[in-house]
Parts: C-alpha cells; sequence; structure tokens
C-alpha cells in the first residue's frame, strides 16, 4: 500500500514556524481552492458557508483521487485566509466587520482540475451548500516573506503581528495580504493552544 502522502512535511518551511522569532521563507506558487468574503469571521454566514465548502470539496477530491487510477492517499491542507482592508485601520481598531478576505485550501498539484470540478459538482449535488458555488480554483504566488507562530487565541494576536511587521520593516517593507494558516482544529483544541502560522509578504 502507498504510503500517504503529508505535504505539510514535504512544504516543511512553509507549514512549521517558530513563536521564538520570525523568519524569511521563499514561498512558491501554489494552487488553492478559493472563497471571497467580506464582513467578520466570526459573525459572517458567508465564512462559515466558506470554510464548509472548502473542506466538503477538498475531502472530496482527496477520496476521488484515492479511488482513481493514481490512487494516491494524502491529508487535506489546513484551512487559510488572506485579510486585508480599505481602511488599514480597521485592522488596528479591530473593526472585523469591514475586513476583507480570501478563505482557502491548498491542492496538491497531482489534484488536476477535472478532479476538483467533479468533486465541486459532487459535493453540490450531495450536500447543496451555499458557499460551493463562490469556489475558485486559483495560484498564489507570495515569494518572499516572513512568518512566525502564533500560539492562543486570535483576539490575543496583536503583539505577535507586530513583532513581524518590525522584524520587516527594519530589513524591507511590507507588501501584499496578512496571510494566516491555522494548525489547530479550533473545535476541538482549547484557545490557549491555538496555534496559528502568520505570514506577510515582504518587498
Amino acid at each position: 500500500m502507498n504510503e500517504k502522502i503529508d505535504l505539510k512535511k514535504t512544504l516543511k518551511d512553509l507549514y512549521q514556524a517558530s513563536a521564538k522569532e520570525p523568519a524569511v521563507v521563499e514561498v512558491p506558487t501554489l494552487r488553492y481552492l478559493m472563497v471571497d468574503g467580506e464582513g467578520d469571521p466570526n459573525t459572517a454566514s458567508a465564512y462559515a458557508e466558506a470554510v464548509e465548502a472548502l473542506f466538503s470539496v477538498s475531502y472530496m477530491a482527496k477520496f476521488m483521487v484515492k479511488k482513481g487510477p493514481q490512487a494516491i492517499d494524502y491529508g487535506v491542507m489546513p484551512l487559510e485566509g488572506l485579510w486585508w482592508s480599505d481602511d488599514l485601520s480597521a485592522f488596528r481598531t479591530g473593526a472585523k466587520d469591514r475586513w476583507k478576505w480570501t478563505a482557502m485550501i491548498v491542492q496538491p498539484d497531482f489534484v488536476g482540475d477535472e478532479v476538483i470540478g467533479a468533486a465541486i459538482d459532487e459535493v453540490r449535488k450531495k450536500k447543496k451548500l451555499p458557499g460551493v458555488d463562490r469556489l475558485r480554483l486559483d495560484s498564489l504566488t507570495e515569494g518572499r516573506c516572513a512568518q512566525i507562530l502564533h500560539v492562543g487565541p486570535f483576539s490575543e494576536e496583536g503583539p505577535t503581528i507586530e513583532r513581524l511587521h518590525a522584524f520587516i520593516t527594519a530589513r524591507s517593507a511590507l507588501r501584499g495580504k496578512h496571510h494566516e494558516i491555522y494548525l489547530s482544529d479550533i473545535r476541538r483544541a482549547e484557545a490557549a493552544k491555538w496555534k496559528t502560522i502568520v505570514r506577510q509578504p515582504m518587498a
């Protein structure tokens, strides 16, 4: 039986980070299932719908590839998010209703576009999830970034983000969108132990 592929290990530099200090990483072009939206992720139904659609289709694609001619087994990647606002003060003041976001999950190179399309059709047919029609498959090239691990609830990320930004501005300049990678299952782990990689592209 083929060994299960763990992309988090293959892409170890991108999916492991130290909480002690930021590190510079080179992020290649990666292919994601994405859903765009705006509003407070804690209260906006669009965000919950996006997350449900992303995981449903990602798992459906995984099962299709495992049962198909390739017979490859792999772990579904964690949820990630890009966050921004037209008014940067919305981040500093915590005005989450004005936040814009892209929720996304990396898809392996060996999972073809036709498999993703078939998985979307199957989930649409079986589950009738409202977020499915907003899904898109796209590539993201971030290039040179700095990242650090935040341990704890999302509401306490502020000092971690400030440290990351200070690290970048001492060497270069910020560019692109604030990026978070959610390594913990927040439904099961207690908030004090949540692990989130906070990434920021740098000039």
